[in-house]
């Protein structure tokens, strides 16, 4: 994926470089980066801040949404597309961020690839929209929003690797999340 970003920034070479030509480069598989980033987002401290965390329910809702709906790629607006990213800048991000995707290459494999591919695609995206629709309770006790983040993590990680171990730990970590809502509200 990393290679493919490049490779469109790079043909850039005179012309604006946007995030339109990250979004084309990726396609339907920036689908997984997406939810990995909100779902590290949910586990973070920023979810500390009153809000915060239905804020990352939402967004993750309405990206998994636009999954489960078969979407090529995330709905983002026009001017979202328009923005201009420094060439020079991404590419030097680009470099940095490689040496981590390695490391997190050494734990990813393509195992049980056809979960990530329709029609089970589809099933990932309602078990996200699970994630996300018992975050908004959870967000009541604290600390327990972690546990469906966490599954959104695993799911962004498994959809971005082709992995279908890690969906299915995503998987397993939803139903955690389900057990301990159940224990904590009823």
């Amino acid at each position: 994926m990393l290679d493919e970003i490049e490779g469109r920034a790079r043909e850039r070479d005179g012309d604006p470089f946007r995030l339109s030509d990250i979004v084309e480069a990726v396609g339907r598989r920036s689908y997984g980066p997406l939810l990995l980033v909100i779902g590290l987002f949910a586990i973070s401290p920023a979810t500390i801040v009153p809000g915060m965390t239905w804020l990352a329910a939402a967004i993750t809702l309405i990206v998994a949404g636009q999954m489960l709906v078969g979407m090529k790629r995330p709905w983002l607006p026009r001017k979202a597309l328009r923005a201009k990213l420094p060439r020079e800048g991404s590419l030097q991000a680009i470099d940095k961020v490689r040496s981590w995707a390695k490391r997190i290459d050494g734990v990813l494999k393509p195992r049980l690839a056809f979960l990530s591919q329709p029609p089970f695609v589809n099933v990932i995206a309602l078990f996200v929209i699970a994630a996300a629709l018992i975050t908004f309770p959870l967000s009541l006790v604290p600390l327990a929003p972690l546990a469906p983040g966490v599954a959104v993590v695993f799911f962004g990680l498994g959809m971005v690797a082709r992995d279908g171990l890690w969906l299915l730990l995503g998987a397993a970590s939803l139903a955690g999340a389900f057990w301990l809502g159940w224990t904590l509200i009823f």
